[in-house]
């Protein structure tokens, strides 16, 4: 019978030098997380810097891309690092895989932007962002191995939550160092850190590098692999034994499907994927929605503790569980409820004056070209979806018989789109500039003076088109957010944060042998984070581009948290009361 922490002597706890051995582990894993997660708060940024050539759409959704580059390949770095976590130590791996993190990050900051290099900067930075990805790969299963070794048995949950709560915390000090930067009162401001502020925060993570490099020098091996170490009863294959053998890799399967899949949705999806939705489909200035989002991510961190903690009182499974539930059932709530505060002329429009595209599905194309070469002017549905795209407009489809040509409904009027079978050239150009004026709009045109062979102009005005004269706002107007209800939703969005992720590290520990540890959990939980997650916001932001809803890409976490739940549910084991030390 498996031995529980209830046959254990209840006076075991950490003393003094463990618990700052513990507090150095976790402060170094949230520099890891700061250097990793500066890219996805820069993603616009890093569109236009490294991605241009390409349509507005394609060009976000490569951005995207690139930052999912760094989720694809941790699981190899699971892999890599795992197995020399379960050899050769925790210590050890932990001081490689933050090297690596910090070097790949700084050099991030020192890139040649498209514009100096062409093709080859962006050729480095998916370069830079692999090794960050294979270095973050290895770090979170040493991290949540060796504070669990270091912890009480029956306060697992509470311990191992201060590494759970280092993502959200690298999060909240990559937004709060981009917010210090971009703000005017450093004297940088907006368009200054677009054009090369930006590159400051990278360049930070070389001090960060030096200051978790002295601390991980400070700590001492974890006291389970100590004795296993010991005692000779170390793995000599521990990634053939821990997925090669069928009583272990049964176990990750049902850890990956009935915890780590949700819990990756809902991480992804409520603190990174709704930066996406405010910047882009809202149409908060960065600034704004970065300052939004890091308030409640410092009022919702210390409920990682919380749950943590309750999940040693009650077990991992009915808080995990629980979580995944309120995901399935309040996402899309909490984001319409968010599109009202935070944008009301938007969600008021969207009410009184909605957009539908009436088209022949087969001439509408997806609006994402990753080389760039493709031209949206082939066919009517193409001119008034990437028109729609670039604007950011939410929009409704209606299907058409074969031959139809397309139109599009604003409010209570309808425009019929250009045909490019009847126009060419110039005159297609000129159609088409004349239909997206007439939807859109035209941007004022400040006057020119005079040059050697061309006359003068004169200024002028901006003239709104049909999408302003009902109500869609260019921009949200920061006077209209309501700030106090935009942070509460973001705040309630971080709790379900909590809820999934607080308890996780405690639950991977205690599925799996010490022998086997660090490889059995690491490669599950980057798969589902690196893979899931970390492609959620190219995933969700593609769904929303190529059907015009911008709700639409929420159907990917609540249908993979509702999943979670229900196999969570019925297959995954309890396993609070579980000793850790064999």
């Amino acid at each position: 019978m498996a031995t529980t922490f209830d046959d254990l002597p209840k006076h075991h706890a950490v003393t003094r030098s463990e618990r700052l051995v513990i507090t150095a582990s976790s402060l170094g894993t949230v520099f890891e997380w700061y250097d990793f997660y500066l890219y996805g708060l820069l993603t616009a940024i890093i569109a236009s810097q490294f991605l241009t050539g390409l349509n507005p759409t394609t060009s976000y959704i490569m951005a995207l891309l690139v930052f999912a580059s760094g989720f694809i390949v941790r699981p190899f770095g699971a892999l890599v690092f795992g197995r020399i976590g379960d050899m050769v130590g925790r210590r050890y791996t932990f001081i490689v895989t933050l090297s690596v993190m910090g070097i790949s990050t700084f050099l991030v900051g020192c890139l040649p932007t498209y514009k100096t290099a062409g093709v080859l900067a962006p050729a480095m930075l998916v370069g830079l962002r692999m090794m960050q990805g294979l270095a973050l790969g290895g770090e979170y299963g040493g991290a949540a191995s060796y504070v669990a070794e270091h912890a009480p048995h029956n306060k697992r949950g509470l311990y191992t939550s201060w590494i759970q709560i280092t993502a959200t915390a690298g999060l909240a000090m990559a937004l709060l160092i981009v917010i210090t930067v971009r703000s005017p009162v450093t004297g940088v401001g907006e368009e200054a850190f677009k054009a090369w502020g930006w590159r400051v925060p990278y360049l930070l993570s070389g001090l960060f590098l030096v200051v978790g490099l002295w601390l991980r020098l400070k700590l001492h091996e974890s006291p389970v692999f100590q004795k296993m170490k010991a005692e000779g009863t170390g793995s000599k294959a521990p990634l053939t034994e821990a997925f090669g053998q069928w009583i272990n890799l049964r176990v990750v399967i049902i850890a990956f499907f009935g915890a780590i899949a949700g819990q990756a949705v809902i991480f992804y999806g409520c603190q990174l994927y709704v930066m996406t939705f405010l910047e882009k489909m809202l149409k908060l200035d960065g600034l704004t929605a970065n300052m939004l989002l890091a308030a409640a991510l410092i009022l919702g961190s210390p409920f990682y503790l919380v749950f943590g903690a309750v999940s040693d009182r009650i077990g991992r499974k009915p808080v995990i569980i629980a979580g995944c539930v309120l995901a399935a059932l309040t996402l899309f709530p909490a984001f319409h409820a968010l599109t009202a505060a935070a944008n009301p002329a938007l969600a008021r429009a969207q009410a009184t004056a909605p957009v539908t595209v009436t088209a022949n599905p087969a001439e509408c194309n997806s609006q994402f070209d990753p080389v760039g070469g493709k031209s949206y002017d082939t066919t009517s549905c193409d001119i008034i979806k990437a028109m729609l795209a670039k604007a950011g407009v939410n929009y409704r489809n209606q299907p058409a018989a074969p031959g139809t040509i397309a139109s599009i409904t604003v409010g209570a009027t309808t425009f019929t789109a250009p045909d490019p079978a009847k126009v060419k050239g110039e005159d297609k150009k000129a159609a088409i500039a004349a239909f997206t004026g007439a939807i859109v709009g035209k941007a004022a045109a400040p006057a020119k003076p005079a040059e050697a062979g061309k006359p003068a102009t004169e200024a002028k005005p901006a003239v709104p088109g049909a999408l302003a004269n009902v109500g869609y706002p260019a921009k949200a107007d920061p006077a209209k957010i309501d700030t106090v209800r935009v942070i509460a939703i973001l705040f309630y969005l971080v709790i379900l944060v909590t809820m999934v992720y607080g308890p996780i590290a405690a639950l991977l520990v205690e599925l799996f042998p010490s022998r086997i540890r660090y490889s059995a959990m690491s490669l599950p939980y980057h798969i589902g984070n690196g893979w899931l997650g970390g492609l959620l916001p190219a995933i969700s932001f593609a769904m929303v581009a190529a059907n015009g809803d911008i709700f639409y890409g929420l159907w990917y976490p609540v249908i993979v948290a509702g999943a979670t739940a229900v196999i969570g549910a019925l297959a995954l084991p309890e396993t609070y009361k579980r000793s850790i030390d064999g």
